[in-house]
């Protein structure tokens, strides 16, 4: 009878014994970090602005059409900045908007709430919209960007195109020249529209795995895969579209839906693109205007620039793309490559040609 006690210490201590093998092989994959959720209160106070926003648009367009609206005052670029850190290349903002004047831009923040960052300040300063939290492959960045585009378009009826920028983006052309090529009166379409520059691709060897990233059969009917695209978070939207993505509930629903497989997560990446491949594939360029390196790319990042690769060679080289026009900003950059950049910013990235 007394042996029945030691013989149950045995297993017990196997047990013990293999728990640092068992944390190496299963610890990753049991200890996902988990997708923030979004709380009731922020749906439900996006939806106040969304609705604010739709019907100050709407009254804008009974009082002017939307292809002579371009008449009434001079259209603006709306520059939304979202990050959760601080601006480090705030100071190359900073001469990028020196010869412009206020009445061609408007700059809004989408700042998290939860990151230490110091205030804003200069061409900054005052431009912090309410935000929320915001997490890397989570519907809340698609939240925040919807966020800054609300507030924008309630802000100023003047605001035409809508930038969304990341804290590592730089602009790679002067602001005039980024100007004169949006509002190109060639680049109307024969309805009088302009174009939005948002990257749309449905070849990607990803897509499959990334559309069961909530679970088999949970995106249809609302996205059947064929519907399903990939493109980056980073675009240019004309007024029409951005309206189009705050009256948006039904792929919204499914987008927020949480990741089972949170390695095959981006919802940024996909709810923008396909969304407006839906709705108007004709009214969009299918390329971005920010130019990403994925060459090399790590956990899902891109490739990160460095000072020794910054030069004049390296701007001229982001510039060139697939396309017909030029690349006007790119991602992603170190804080330190500022100094560099500084250096050659009259000469090199605000030189138009």
């Amino acid at each position: 009878m007394a042996a029945a006690p030691s013989s149950a210490v045995v297993p017990a201590l196997c047990l013990l014994l293999s728990l640092p093998f068992l944390y190496f092989f299963l610890g990753p994959r049991l200890l996902t970090p988990r997708q923030i959720a979004i709380p009731l209160s922020d749906e439900l106070d996006d939806l106040s602005l969304f609705h604010k926003a739709i019907a100050m648009s709407a009254s804008s367009s009974r009082r002017l059409p939307a292809a002579k609206s371009h008449l009434s005052a001079p259209p603006k670029i709306a520059f939304l900045f979202l990050t959760n850190s601080p601006l480090h290349f705030a100071p190359l903002w900073e001469l990028f908007f020196a010869n412009a004047t206020p009445r061609h831009y408007n700059i809004y923040i989408h700042a998290d709430p939860f990151a230490k960052i110091p205030p804003f300040t200069g061409v900054f300063k005052d431009r912090l919209i309410p935000s929320k939290r915001t997490q890397r492959s989570s519907a809340t960045l698609i939240s925040a960007a919807r966020r800054l585009l609300a507030t924008a378009m309630l802000h100023d009826a003047s605001n035409t195109y809508f930038a969304l920028i990341s804290q590592h983006c730089i602009p790679l052309h002067s602001f005039h020249f980024l100007y004169d090529f949006l509002f190109d009166l060639s680049r109307l379409s024969p309805d009088f529209e302009f174009p939005s520059y948002i990257e749309i691709l449905d070849n990607e060897s990803t897509l499959w795995s990334r559309y069961n990233a909530r679970g088999r059969n949970v995106m249809p009917p609302e996205v059947q895969f064929d519907e399903f695209r990939v493109g980056s978070q980073f675009f240019a939207l004309t007024r029409k579209h951005a309206l189009m993505v705050i009256k948006d509930r039904k792929l919204w629903r499914k987008f927020k839906l949480p990741c089972f497989n949170v390695e095959s997560c981006y919802p940024e990446e996909h709810y923008f693109p396909t969304m407006l491949s839906m709705q108007d594939p004709n009214g969009c360029s299918h390329y971005t205007l920010t130019r990403v390196n994925w060459t090399g790319s790590v956990n899902g990042h891109p490739h990160t620039y460095r000072p020794p690769e910054i030069s004049p060679r390296l701007i001229h080289r982001l510039r060139q793309s697939n396309s017909t026009y030029s690349y006007m900003f790119a991602r992603k950059f170190s804080p330190d490559c500022l100094n560099p950049l500084l250096e050659m910013a009259d000469s090199v990235l605000f030189k138009d040609w």
